[in-house]
C-alpha cells in the first residue's frame, strides 16, 4: 500500500529542522554532522538514530519532492513502535519482519546474518519491515522503493 506521508504512525514524533548538506528524498534515514547539517546516513550497517526526512508539508511538498542542498529539511525522530515510510535499497528485498539497517545511502537493507558469527550487532538494526518488498530485480526506475517498517 502507498502512503502520502513517511510519519504513518506516530508516538510523541519529535519534530525538528536542520539544513541539507546535499539532496535528501522524504524517507531517507539521515544523520546530524558535526557541521549542525544534516545528510543521508552515510555508514553502512553502522549504528544509527531512528531520524528520517520528512515531507515539506510546510511547503505543500509531499514524499516526492527531495529537498536540495541548503534547503531546511522537516526531520522526524521516531520512538519505537512508530511507523515509517522508508526507502529500501535498489536490490534488496525484504519479507515481513526482516530485521533492517543503513545501507550507506539513506536507504536501508535487510541484516545479513552471519551465521559463522551467530549474532547481529544490535545497534545496526533500526526497525522490522511490516511489508514485503521485492527490489530484486531493479533498475533504479522500477518500483519507488518505499517500504513500511515498525521502528525498534
Amino acid at each position: 500500500m502507498a502512503y502520502n506521508t513517511i510519519a504513518v504512525v506516530e508516538t510523541g514524533l519529535l519534530r525538528k529542522e536542520a539544513v541539507a548538506n546535499a539532496a535528501i528524498t522524504p524517507g531517507h534515514l539521515i544523520e546530524r554532522m558535526s557541521t549542525g547539517k544534516v545528510r543521508v546516513h552515510a555508514t553502512a550497517g553502522g549504528t544509527a538514530s531512528p531520524m528520517f526526512a520528512l515531507e515539506d508539508s510546510i511547503q505543500g511538498n509531499g514524499i516526492t519532492t527531495a529537498y536540495e542542498a541548503a534547503d531546511r529539511v522537516q526531520v522526524g525522530i521516531f520512538n519505537s513502535g512508530d511507523e515509517v515510510y522508508a526507502h529500501l535499497y535498489n536490490g534488496e528485498t525484504a519479507v515481513i519482519g526482516s530485521k533492517l539497517e543503513s545501507q550507506g545511502d539513506g536507504t536501508l537493507r535487510v541484516v545479513d546474518a552471519d551465521t559463522s558469527v551467530g549474532t547481529v550487532g544490535v545497534q545496526s538494526v533500526i526497525g522490522t519491515a511490516l511489508e514485503a518488498v521485492d527490489m530484486s530485480g531493479s533498475s533504479g526506475v522500477d518500483p519507488d522503493g518505499r517500504i513500511l517498517i515498525e521502528i525498534l
